[in-house]
């Protein structure tokens, strides 16, 4: 079969499909011929000098050389490489330092807290240090050079920080509550227009604004964006972007039309009973240019797949953000089983859910009362969906599905709490997912991402600043504000405690003990940082009163 259609290995009745495509049909065209269209990556540019560089464990980050920029065109670069044959790593790091330009860290300022001082002692307050991190993170490249990996886009944005210097998804959403805050309203509204021009240019938004991501997309927070240009009446934002919208829905559910019940085709699932879900999916199945040597090496060590499935289930995960949990691997302890795309996840559902009643309602506003039907019928379908696959009755949780298996998963995650954000869940499952959280997914300093420790770093012990709004907003959605109120004070002392130690905000936190950043994962831990600034501006100013607590012995009880 395609490499793009899997089904799985029950045999299903064959039922037809209630969702309709038709209207997407043009979208989808339109994405088709711009991703044909899109620029070419490094691995593609520089072909066996590609390979050379990054298997060769030349730099200490292997996003270095694909970030880095040519001095010439691709093709004088591999005519000398080929004329002088570099041998030796030496020799290659040579040829590499004299034909490009090695890329620099997001470098941000760090504040200078008293030797010794506490979390609350010393040095700029940590809502003061946050609005003074905005600029330093802010880029502008309407232009780019030639062959580089960067794409252009038409509006400042601001970065993460660290080694991602780009552009990335689903970060924005979160820096941009900060932003909101600290009165940058103008990037805000700058960056939405990135994210438009992306979906106008590409068809969808990518990873991140470099050449490498164009293969894969992020959790599509894209309409929560909009959503806060307008937040007392969100339709009226909807319906300016409304184009943009349907694109990016066309987008998720390309190879939706003539899915059959118990098969998949790139982001799209077909359910037992027909009903359509969604996966995360990557268009290539070969090792990640910004991660080449990692991904030729995890794939040599299990010589019982393809390659092109493991790169594939890597790519897969890179796209769900979650990059790496044991929430994509069959045996939790090890990378080499993932199977992302046999994973039926609820934050993604969660996030089309969130996305057709978006346009649902942007249609309502321009009048458009066929598009607002059919958007309605696509949401509701979606959410008995999530009822009948993810919602996990006993455990009084939502749980990823493994479609191929037809089981839900075993394991408790923090994307539980996604169904709250968006209103998908009713008030009894709001209730019961409270409970679960209350009881095994709050620690000391926030949210836990998952219950197992793995060494990655989307497990255990670690908590991140996007999951932590995910179930304070949620929460209060669904009027369980004790226990929003207990995440976002012990997420506040947890990362004011690093930040009166370091001077520092970093992108990932250790909930499990106070103090401390987050560890795992491929890369060292990152500073800057996007997401944990906009997230913690976002509740200094909803919960300004706990900046001024040393530990958590003074937060709420949940």
């Amino acid at each position: 079969m395609p490499d793009d259609t899997h089904r799985s290995n029950h045999t299903r009745p064959q039922r037809p499909l209630v969702a309709s495509i038709v209207t997407m049909l043009a979208a989808i065209l339109a994405g088709a011929a711009a991703a044909a269209d899109a620029p070419r990556p490094p691995d593609l540019l520089f072909e066996d000098l590609f390979v050379a560089v990054q298997s060769a464990p030349l730099f200490d980050d292997e996003k270095a050389f694909p970030d880095a920029l040519p001095h010439g065109s691709p093709h004088s670069i591999l005519a000398d490489y080929h004329r002088e044959a570099p041998q030796s790593a030496a020799e290659l790091k040579a040829f590499v330092s004299a034909h490009f330009t090695l890329p620099g860290e997001a470098l941000v300022p760090t504040a200078q807290p008293a030797a010794g001082a506490n979390p609350v002692s010393g040095g700029p307050s940590l809502l003061a240090h946050i609005d003074a991190l905005w600029d330093p993170l802010t880029r502008r490249t309407p232009q780019t050079p030639p062959n580089s990996s960067l794409l252009p886009l038409p509006e400042p944005y601001v970065v993460p920080g660290g080694r991602f210097r780009e552009l990335y998804y689903w970060d924005s959403y979160f820096t941009m509550l900060g932003l909101e805050e600290s009165g940058r309203r103008d990037l805000v509204m700058d960056m939405i227009r990135d994210f438009a021009h992306q979906i106008d240019t590409y068809g969808h938004i990518p990873n991140g604004t470099r050449t490498y991501y164009l293969s894969r997309s992020q959790p599509p927070f894209f309409f929560a964006m909009v959503g806060l240009l307008s937040p007392d009446e969100p339709g009226r934002a909807f319906a300016r972007y409304l184009p943009q919208l349907k694109r990016e829905y066309a987008f998720w559910m390309a190879g939706a039309r003539g899915l059959g019940p118990g098969v998949a085709r790139r982001r799209v699932v077909a359910m037992p009973d027909g009903t359509l879900l969604n996966r995360y999916w990557d268009d290539l199945a070969t090792p990640r240019d910004e991660s080449y040597r990692d991904d030729r090496a995890l794939a040599a060590s299990v010589p019982t797949r393809t390659a092109s499935e493991l790169y594939r289930n890597i790519r897969a995960a890179a796209e769900s953000g979650w990059d790496f949990s044991s929430r994509w691997f069959a045996d939790p302890q090890s990378q080499k089983t993932i199977d992302t795309t046999e994973i039926v996840p609820v934050d993604l559902n969660s996030l089309l859910f969130g996305l057709e009643s978006a346009i649902q309602s942007g249609c309502k506003q321009t009048g458009d009362g066929a598009c607002a039907r059919e958007f309605a019928a696509h949401s509701a379908r979606r959410r008995a969906a999530i009822d009948r696959y993810l919602w996990d009755e006993a455990a009084g949780a939502y749980r990823d599905y493994h479609w191929t298996a037809a089981a839900r998963a075993t394991n408790l995650t923090a994307a539980t709490l996604y169904p709250l954000f968006f209103g998908a869940a009713s008030p009894a499952q709001a209730a019961a997912v409270a409970h679960v959280t209350t009881a095994e997914l709050l620690a000391p300093g926030g949210v836990v991402t998952t219950l197992l420790e793995t060494g990655q770093q989307w497990d255990a012990p670690n908590g991140w600043a996007p999951l932590q709004w995910i179930a304070i907003s949620g929460l209060r959605r669904y009027g369980r504000d004790a226990l929003a109120a207990a995440i976002a004070c012990r997420w506040i002392v947890n990362v004011n405690d690093v930040y009166g130690r370091t001077g520092k905000l970093v992108e990932k936190y250790d909930v499990m003990h106070l103090g401390k950043s987050g560890g795992g994962g491929e890369y060292p831990t990152q500073d800057g940082f996007g997401w944990t600034n906009g997230v913690t501006r976002k509740l200094l100013a909803l919960f300004p009163e706990d900046a001024s607590y040393a530990s958590t012995a003074r937060c709420p009880q949940p």
